[in-house]
């Protein structure tokens, strides 16, 4: 069985249409593969309406461990230079460039830290 937030990031749609055009908690692998198949016609409008410059989903995965995500992207996140759980000591990352300063964004996805190398000012 599949939940509905692995067939929305199959679909490559949020959740919260996945809910909204009543996909249930819980698909079988044919169920999801018939909506793949022929998708109603409110997928095929939202993937129409797609401008390609914001992704869906993306990959979050740890520079440290290798622990792996997909979460949606916000608007206020940067370009991060790495990512790591949250529980990794900072000294856990490659060091910044010489002349580069390092801010840390805590909040990304369920368990992780954004980490931004920019020139210093």
């Amino acid at each position: 069985m599949i939940t509905r937030r692995d067939a929305a990031q199959r679909l490559d749609i949020p959740l919260e249409m996945a809910t909204r055009h009543g996909l249930p908690t819980k698909l079988t692998e044919a169920q999801l593969r018939e909506i793949e198949d022929s998708p109603p016609p409110w997928l095929v409008q939202s993937r129409a309406n797609r401008t390609g410059k914001k992704s869906v989903w993306v990959d979050l995965v740890c520079s440290v461990c290798g622990f792996a995500e997909k979460a949606r992207p916000k608007k206020w996140w940067p370009a991060f230079t790495y990512v790591s759980c949250d529980h990794h000591d900072p000294s856990d990352l490659p060091p910044p460039l010489p002349g580069e300063q390092r801010e840390e964004i805590l909040g990304i996805g369920s368990r992780f830290v954004g980490w931004v190398d920019k020139p210093e000012q």
